[in-house]
């Protein structure tokens, strides 16, 4: 099978169902490969799959995220490139300094009772709602609402908002799939990213009268102050990133990490009260089932990454989901093994772009996953689960469990 094949399989209904047995087939290809020249790879010269390929070029601030064509005229790539997310150095070191100042260890250790707290609300509601046998959705009762009511207590967002907000981060999510790109989508996360914008305008101008503790709060006071380079719709842009960058990872490294876990009985058993299990069994389930799947980069001049030509301005495709299951850095690289050793996964990229809030993911993961399985020892999933259909942001949006109540 040919490079093309295996991208065209890739980006089939069938491929983003189940990727992994593409990613295996373009380790047999090397590390990277070059895209031949078609339409529906035309942005892409390269794709890589290499973890340390991968590694090297993501650790490299030369290499640079390139905007799309006319990305000026919609709302929502305009609220993409003025974000730290999406921009470049020196814009992209500016912003992320702001922010880098909230994620601290002090910051970290507070939101550890949130957590608690959260969890063990939710975990309540989901005996109430599974007595006597009855199933649950833990997309809708764990996975969702965990990572959204802390990040929305962190931030600042009131817990009324969030279902409304919920929708408006699907359809930017569906936007950014590789088949995302269709009018329809194009218009409904301009919608979004139009109806968000609005939304913090409000919300900042509700905080200046009345600031709290919140993360809102304290931006709106350093950026009116003159004490962070950060213009408000600067602010806005990033905290529309942010929020949906934070929560929709940590949801899908529930949904897909929960049924690896029940696969692995004796894991299940032993993980109430093994810290060092939880942080295992968190980093596993983010290197089998990454969320993010794919990233680009541009090259900044000609030159050659394994091997290969790219000329300047040129994207390669870089597999972090491949990457992650690369059988020259994981034996058995299909395997779950929480007790594995070997290099961090890139779930979280690494370099200048390495996730803000990766470090809230993992500490969400690690409080989590042990008190769910210890309420619920017997937790079943009853159903095929049911996957996003995206390859960018992949995940399980749909399973139905039983709690053994």
């Amino acid at each position: 099978m040919d490079v093309d094949e295996i991208l065209t399989g890739l980006y089939s209904e069938q491929g983003r169902q189940n990727p992994y047995p593409w990613y295996a087939a373009l380790h047999g290809h090397g590390p990277i490969s070059t895209v031949p020249a078609r339409a529906e790879h035309s942005t892409i010269t390269a794709v890589a799959a290499g973890y340390d390929l991968v590694d090297q070029v993501l650790r490299d601030p030369q290499w640079y995220k390139q905007a799309p064509p006319g990305w000026q005229e919609q709302e929502i790539l305009r609220t993409f490139n003025s974000s730290m997310m999406f921009v470049n150095p020196p814009d992209h070191t500016r912003m992320r300094s702001v922010f880098a100042k909230t994620f601290t260890p002090r910051r970290l250790g507070a939101l550890e009772p949130v957590i608690v707290r959260v969890v063990d609300t939710l975990l309540d509601r989901m005996a109430e709602a599974g007595a006597d046998g009855a199933e649950t959705d833990f997309v809708a009762d764990f996975a969702y609402p965990v990572p959204a009511l802390v990040m929305a207590e962190f931030i600042g967002l009131p817990e009324s908002d969030l279902a409304w907000y919920r929708q408006r981060v699907d359809w930017i999510d569906e936007f950014l799939d590789v088949a995302g790109k269709t009018p329809q989508r194009l218009a409904l996360a301009n919608q979004a990213a139009e109806e968000l914008r609005a939304y913090y305008r409000d919300l900042i101008a509700h905080r200046r009268a009345r600031p709290g503790e919140d993360l809102i709060s304290g931006l709106v006071e350093a950026v009116d102050a003159g004490d962070v380079p950060l213009t408000e719709e600067e602010l806005i842009s990033n905290l529309i990133v942010l929020f949906n960058a934070s929560f929709v990872t940590t949801v899908y490294m529930f949904s897909n990490g929960l049924p690896l876990l029940l696969a692995h009985p004796d894991v299940v058993a032993a993980l109430p009260g093994d810290d060092a299990l939880a942080r295992g069994c968190v980093d596993e389930v983010l290197r089998l089932a990454s969320p993010v799947h794919f990233l680009a980069r541009a090259a900044p001049r000609d030159t050659e990454l394994g091997g290969v030509p790219v000329r300047r301005d040129e994207n390669v495709l870089l597999m972090i989901a491949g990457a992650n299951r690369d059988p020259a850095r994981f034996p058995d690289p299909d395997r779950f093994d929480p007790r594995r050793d070997g290099p961090p996964s890139l779930a979280f990229g690494v370099g200048p772009h390495f996730c803000l809030g990766a470090a809230v993911s993992r500490l969400e993961g690690r409080l989590a996953l042990p008190r769910l399985l210890a309420r619920f020892p017997r937790l079943t999933v009853t159903r095929t689960p049911t996957y996003s259909g995206s390859l960018f942001l992949r995940g399980i949006d749909k399973l139905f469990v039983s709690t053994g109540g």
